[in-house]
């Protein structure tokens, strides 16, 4: 090979690299990146696993990231497990109401700054934007929270685009995008009547009993052809239903969610980590509430229980599926969520959700 040989290869490798990546975000901003993010600020440490759908080692691209991740210790511990270098990434402060620390973010010299709409739709953290922007330090938005079935696909799209990784968040979209058509096409053919439900978050962690509104769990209680009676009381995203409301409501079905960050205020405890048994008992001590334990609901056998952190993830569409067959058990009897959590570690994930992440009673 003659040395011009080497110098065009050469060349045409480094202009390869360099060829800009242009990406249109969630709130329709376009953006550009120099080449593939291999420098990343997270504004919400929690999506890791999400970032862990579309590249093998995805702590190594991390140079900050917001410390909310840290909240669930048992999901943490699994990922720092695998990925000791976690626990080094330097944390930045701060939330919504307070905007991003943009001095201390220059100093990382990030190439990539991802947020999530629900960030970056607050005044202050947009007006840190709009510096970083003026800094030559490219933002993106995604959203896998507030708006879960408009907006989880295309941004997981945008994250593989960034970090040049799209036939993985192709893979990961055709294999979510085949299961919610089988559930759609089932409940739009079958047309079942909708349960009236109530979904009660972080569940008996905290006084009765906030819920979802527009948006966020309520795409996914409507989705399954159910009927989220918080939304008579709810505007927003989300909100707060007084005990003696639910009660009056008696909703046909009772779902509460819970998590690790539970565990030690006494609420309900699901996933990682957490075996049925616990779960099962953490479940049964959240029933025999006075009140809860009035509902309708729960007297007849129609309480759910699922893991919160769902809220935040693509893999939600093995709760999508728990849901229409926990509403619809003769139309989904042949479904199996648990099958496809197993896909999802198996063909994705490099920590696997191993753990309960639903109980029924």
């Amino acid at each position: 090979m003659t040395i011009l040989v080497v110098l065009a290869l050469l060349s045409l490798t480094l202009t390869t690299q360099a060829t800009p990546v242009e990406i249109t975000d969630v709130m329709s901003r376009k953006v550009t990146l120099d080449a593939p993010a291999r420098r990343i600020v997270m504004g919400a440490g929690r999506q890791l696993p999400v970032l862990g759908l579309l590249h093998p080692k995805p702590a190594s691209l991390l140079v900050a990231w917001r410390g909310d991740f840290k909240l669930d210790p048992v999901q943490y511990g699994d990922w720092a497990k695998a990925f000791p270098e976690i626990d080094a990434v330097p944390i930045i402060g701060g939330n919504a109401a307070d905007g991003l620390p943009v001095e201390t973010i220059v100093t990382l010299k990030p190439d990539l700054v991802v947020l999530s709409l629900y960030d970056a739709e607050a005044a202050p953290t947009r007006r840190s934007m709009a510096l970083l922007e003026e800094l030559h330090i490219p933002v993106i938005v995604v959203d896998f929270f507030s708006h879960p079935l408009e907006n989880s696909l295309p941004s997981l799209k945008i994250l593989g685009r960034a970090i040049g990784a799209e036939a993985r968040a192709d893979a990961f979209a055709a294999f979510y995008q085949s299961h919610l058509d089988l559930v759609r096409d089932r409940l739009a053919k079958a047309k079942p009547k909708p349960p009236r439900v109530f979904m009660h978050v972080h569940a008996g962690g905290i006084p009765c009993c906030p819920t979802p509104g527009h948006g966020v769990f309520n795409d996914m209680i409507e989705l399954a052809r159910a009927r989220n009676v918080a939304l008579e009381h709810v505007p927003g995203l989300y909100g707060d239903v007084s005990l003696e409301q639910l009660i009056a409501d008696d909703p046909d079905v009772y779902v509460a969610t819970g998590g690790a960050h539970l565990a030690a205020r006494g609420g309900l405890v699901l996933g990682p980590d957490v075996s049925p048994e616990a779960a099962k008992a953490s479940f049964d001590k959240l029933l025999a509430n006075p009140g809860l334990s009035q509902l309708t609901a729960v007297r007849q056998g129609r309480a759910l229980a699922l893991w919160h952190m769902f809220n935040d993830t693509p893999a939600h569409i093995a709760m999508i599926e728990f849901l229409a067959k926990a509403f619809h058990p003769d139309l989904f009897a042949d479904l199996d969520p648990q099958a496809t959590i197993d896909a999802i570690n198996r063909d994705f994930l490099p920590v696997p959700m191993t753990g309960t992440y639903w109980v029924e009673r």
